[in-house]
């Protein structure tokens, strides 16, 4: 009794063993899932909060950066003075004396070339903003006077055309003066810090030489702005 009784419990013991460590290694398996999952879940929610902030910048770094750029600028104007031609020519072609008159023009050098051309050497400005430039000047004596920047230091371009023509025929001495600059600032700074300013220089041009001719030969009889 005591023989066939003790395999039995002992079978009885080993399958209750065995059952409480399968229900223990699933409980143990799920916990783990679950602090897995849960883990994982982490990992995902936190990942989007350390990629943002690397991705925006760089996006707007590029959308900021790529519109912006330099412009050319151009500018004419055309007036009759009470001059003649010949006066005119000679106040527009004197550049040492363009830092007596010209708005905001602090020095003004020119050195003669042989065949009448010449160099001209340029400060202007307000202090901190002071532009200097050398020109190449060519002329066409009492008709045309042409400087264009060639130190390339402030400007990647800037050229100046004078004209000078027979005025109206009912006004006399008379002078039509055609002025043209165009220009562009090589550096995108400049062109924040100056291009106001010097917008506002070309635009007093005419007037400047006009006023000038007046302390010279006189004032004017008469004169038609034309534009």
């Amino acid at each position: 009794m005591t023989k066939r009784t003790t395999p039995i419990f002992f079978r009885a013991m080993l399958e209750m063993s065995d059952t409480h460590s399968l229900k223990f290694l699933r409980g143990s398996t799920k916990r783990t899932s679950s602090r897995n999952l849960s883990s994982r879940g982490v990992l995902q929610t936190r990942r989007p909060d350390n990629i943002h902030p690397v991705s925006n910048p760089r996006r707007n770094f590029i959308n900021l950066v790529a519109p912006i750029t330099t412009r050319k600028v151009e500018y004419t104007e055309s007036r009759i003075l009470g001059y003649t031609p010949q006066q005119l020519y000679g106040v527009v072609a004197n550049v040492d004396q363009y830092q007596h008159f010209v708005p905001w023009c602090a020095k003004s050098r020119a050195f003669k070339g042989e065949s009448g051309d010449f160099q001209a050497e340029l400060e202007i400005g307000f202090p901190p903003v002071v532009e200097r430039y050398t020109s190449e000047v060519t002329v066409i004596p009492n008709h045309k006077i042409r400087a264009v920047c060639t130190d390339g230091s402030v400007f990647r371009h800037l050229e100046t055309v004078w004209r000078f023509f027979p005025g109206a025929s009912d006004l006399h001495p008379s002078c039509k003066v055609h002025f043209y600059v165009s220009f562009e600032f090589k550096s995108l700074l400049h062109c924040h810090l100056t291009s106001l300013f010097f917008d506002e220089v070309v635009k007093q041009m005419i007037s400047a030489f006009d006023s000038r001719a007046a302390v010279l030969y006189g004032k004017q009889q008469g004169a038609v702005a034309t534009r």
